[in-house]
């Protein structure tokens, strides 16, 4: 097997998988589950850097 075949391959695996992934509903679902998760995730972190600076009160690096 040669590095070219090896990559044709791979792009052929590839290609099979992203086009299921063209059809409207299953990417509008993927891409809000993505959105859904990196809001909660930053909103989470927010709020827990509000909590440890109320914490550190004075002894903050500024």
């Amino acid at each position: 097997m040669t590095f070219t075949s090896f990559f044709w391959g791979l792009g052929d695996i590839l290609g099979s998988m992203l086009s299921l992934l063209q059809a409207d509903m299953i990417g509008d679902m993927a891409n809000n589950f993505f959105i859904l998760l990196i809001s909660f995730g930053l909103l989470r972190w927010l709020f827990w850097q509000k909590k440890l600076n109320s914490q550190a009160g004075d002894n903050q690096l500024k």
